[in-house]
């Protein structure tokens, strides 16, 4: 096996040869207009070794440890490159997969990732459901040797252009809510299955809502265990690993362009709001560095942290260009497009209830139900 210090060294040469021919770094979301420049990107890495790389040979990866996995993103975020072609399917759907997946789903499914010959979306939010998951109405009922799915999931990243689909569905709705899930690949080309984009304020439709009217999936579509989703879902969530040293590379460059801004000419109550930002930016980047290497409760800190500084900032900039603010540009599509990240990967109101409640210990909310 090649050794670590071999494998960073070959990551680096590769990247400055060909960092020029990459798409913008987009971060964790393939978006809709770059999708031919992000499929492209992904099958010259896989023809260039460097997809799947923590990911079993006889399924396209490199057969490498989850450390070299680990300096593939750290380098990819120094050169300011998308590692992948999509989160989604490379980490979530790929990693599902090769944890709960049959042989022949493994089969089916594992190179087409990271080859980019199937491109995935995950399927969770409901309008109804805010954070809360748990409360999912979409149903799947057993039908023969197949199940029947009817209702409706929001904001999706990639549903337009995706192949594929990760959907969790209550498949037993007498269970308890979290108890009755299960967990499927679904053909997003399926008969019943209708995509429409969501316009955001900024402008832009990142976003889909995708409809579910008696779609028929059949019985190889289950991945894991008949109501046994939540677990599979919660566990592909929260098990990747080696993307702590790559955020703290991107937390470093946000606070160098947040530095930037007080070679402006700053009152003094602007410049003394720029130091505490950039104050509360340091502290988020050690905190994610003392993290380790697995996910856990305790990203909610910094998760929660990192997005109401990147709103904050986001305000300070516009305060800063003024009345420039309000035209179109940089600084109004940062500021029109932060407080999403409240949103995002579980809301602000969530990440303190997991605080508090998992962390700090504090007794639960009362739930109604």
């Amino acid at each position: 096996m090649v050794s670590l210090e071999e494998f960073q060294s070959n990551a680096v040469d590769w990247l400055k040869a060909n960092a020029d021919n990459a798409p913008p770094n987009y971060g964790a979301i393939l978006p809709p207009s770059l999708v031919t420049e992000g499929v492209e990107w992904q099958k010259k890495l896989f023809a260039s070794g460097w997809a799947g790389i923590h990911w079993p040979i006889e399924y396209g990866g490199q057969g490498l440890t989850s450390q070299h996995q680990s300096i593939w993103l750290e380098e990819c975020a120094r050169i300011d490159v998308p590692p992948y072609v999509n989160m989604v399917g490379c980490v979530l759907a790929g990693q599902g997969v090769q944890i709960y997946g049959t042989d022949q789903q493994k089969s089916h499914h594992l190179q087409s990732i990271i080859t980019a010959k199937q491109l995935w979306c995950q399927l969770f939010s409901e309008p109804e459901s805010g954070s809360d998951l748990g409360s999912l109405r979409t149903s799947a009922e057993a039908d023969g040797e197949g199940w029947v799915v009817n209702g409706q999931k929001v904001w999706c990243s990639g549903g337009r252009y995706s192949d594929w689909g990760i959907l969790m569905a209550r498949t037993d709705k007498s269970l308890p809510k979290h108890r009755g899930i299960s967990f499927f690949l679904v053909e997003m080309q399926s008969e019943g299955i209708e995509t429409r984009p969501l316009r955001q304020m900024t402008g832009e439709a990142e976003f889909d809502e995708v409809f579910f009217t008696n779609v028929i999936l059949p019985k190889s579509a289950l991945l894991g265990p008949v109501n046994g989703g939540w677990h599979v879902g919660m566990d592909i969530l929260t098990k990747e690993r080696g993307s702590i040293g790559a955020g703290a590379i991107t937390m470093q460059r946000r606070l160098d362009s947040l530095m930037s801004l007080a070679e402006s000419e700053l009152d003094a109550h602007t410049r003394q709001r720029l130091a505490m930002l950039l104050t509360q930016g340091k502290s988020y980047h050690f905190l994610g560095q003392r993290q380790g290497p697995d996910a856990s409760v305790a990203s909610s800190l910094n998760k929660l942290g990192i997005t109401e500084l990147m709103f904050d900032i986001a305000n300070l900039r516009a305060n800063i260009a003024g009345i420039e603010a309000l035209l179109d540009g940089s600084g109004s599509g940062s500021l029109l497009s932060a407080p999403g990240a409240r949103i995002a990967g579980g809301t602000s109101q969530i990440q303190r209830n997991i605080i508090g409640e998992r962390i700090l210990g504090l007794p639960k909310e009362p739930r109604p139900d």
